[in-house]
């Protein structure tokens, strides 16, 4: 069933109003007609289950059939600190990413991050570019509301925003003991939010290492192979995701 996400302040009782770019989709592209269903989201973790009412000028009413919190969330904010990486691979990473229940998505500017975006104007436009791929993969993952993915920041940003979080790692190739990585992973249940550091193409300086570490960010090997950085966050929130999914 087709998934759209609307402003809270658009529902009532016993209707919704779509309005924006999705009117057009609706109407001119996916062809729907009255007496179809969809669903539609608020943004805030609740879904409503819809017929399509009526189609006017700018607007489309839905009828609510039903009402009903979202179950695709995870019961902790995974936050993925993602370095810069080369040519498309964030638009990838993103999508991935949010495919596999993260909350948040940070770029990060690190010491080895080939690309730099000097120019505002680009950047401002990858950035929305960035977000729109987030909605979109949010659509069709089910996911309750749409991830953010904010302005690039730098590392030393990065490291003091993940030390907020209950629980944050770093997988780095020059750490050992997988099963600790095992154990911390299980321990993860116990947190309400986790970062996640991962290193643009070239890894991380030892020092952004230590600097991790100062801040109480833990250090983790994902195994015996070395990652690219489009696989290795994606690897961690598979394995996280796997592990805070719960029985039906």
């Amino acid at each position: 069933m087709y998934r759209f996400y609307i402003e809270s302040s658009n529902v009532s009782d016993t209707t919704i109003r779509i309005d924006g770019a999705d009117v057009n989709h609706i109407k001119n592209v996916l062809r729907m007609k009255v007496g179809e269903k969809l669903i539609a989201c608020d943004g805030q973790g609740n879904d409503y289950c819809c017929i399509i009412a009526e189609f006017e000028k700018d607007n489309i009413l839905l009828s609510i059939t039903e009402r009903k919190k979202t179950d695709t969330e995870l019961p902790a904010k995974l936050i993925l600190f993602q370095g810069l990486p080369k040519k498309d691979k964030m638009e990838l990473i993103i999508q991935k990413a949010v495919e596999l229940g993260a909350y948040e998505i940070v770029p990060v500017m690190m010491k080895r991050t080939i690309v730099k975006l000097e120019d505002k104007k680009k950047e401002q436009k990858k950035l929305e570019r960035w977000q729109a791929i987030a909605e979109g993969a949010a659509k069709q993952s089910g996911r309750g509301f749409i991830p953010k993915v904010h302005d690039l920041i730098s590392y030393s940003e990065a490291v003091k925003m993940a030390a907020e979080c209950d629980l944050s790692i770093l997988p780095y190739e020059c750490a050992s003991g997988i099963k600790e990585t095992r154990a911390l992973i299980n321990q993860s249940k116990e947190s309400s939010s986790i970062g996640i550091m991962i290193g643009p193409e070239g890894g991380f300086e030892e020092e952004e290492v230590e600097l991790a570490k100062k801040h109480g960010i833990i250090p983790i090997t994902l195994g015996k192979r070395i990652l690219r950085t489009e696989t290795a966050g994606l690897a961690i929130l598979s394995y996280i995701m796997l592990t805070f999914e719960e029985e039906e």
